[in-house]
């Protein structure tokens, strides 16, 4: 009974900390750029970022893939700013047609359960057609990577055969656990 107690105890201190802890975290896109270096087979129709209000910044992206792709490469790195952007963390490629057969990856497991609500990439290749990423913005709760306050550039590098785009997302992350008492 006691042992009982005590874990009631310590999931609802958990959960008032981590809705606390939520409440203090500010993750706000600043840039977004798309980049076809082939335009015969892959389209950007849409690469914006939207601001909702003074914390929100939603994110859009509709890109057009003209030619079937059987083979997709991702190469991500991430780059924290300080005295301009230096390489931070995770630099790594992803076979993101192994990925979407067997979940191999747990960085990129991360990354993906973030942005899937909120797109049609969501099968295994061959991919053709609109590839959709709408209103996406991060909920901090789904956020199980802990970073350091400061401004980050996830650079992503994606090969489709001898085809190549990038996507570079800059954002803030803020987080201020003064604000959460």
């Amino acid at each position: 009974m006691r042992s009982a107690l005590m874990l009631c105890t310590f999931v609802g201190l958990f959960i008032i900390l981590n809705l606390s802890a939520n409440d203090a975290v500010v993750f706000k896109f600043t840039n977004f750029v798309c980049e076809s270096y082939n335009k015969s087979f892959i389209v950007f129709n849409n690469c914006r970022l939207k601001a909702i209000n003074r914390n929100k910044v939603i994110l859009n992206m509709n890109a057009t893939i003209l030619h079937t792709a059987n083979a997709v490469t991702m190469h991500c790195k991430l780059f924290k700013k300080a005295n301009g952007f230096k390489p931070w963390i995770i630099d790594r490629s992803v076979d993101i047609c192994r990925y979407m057969r067997t979940g191999y990856d747990p960085y990129f497991k991360i990354v993906f359960g973030l942005f899937h609500d909120f797109s049609n990439i969501n099968h295994t290749c061959p991919f053709v057609g609109h590839q959709i990423l709408k209103d996406f913005y991060l909920r901090p709760e789904l956020l199980g990577l802990l970073l350091p306050t400061g401004d980050y550039l996830l650079a992503l590098h994606w090969i489709f055969g001898k085809n190549t785009v990038d996507t570079n997302v800059s954002f803030s992350f803020v987080e201020d656990l003064l604000k959460s008492k």
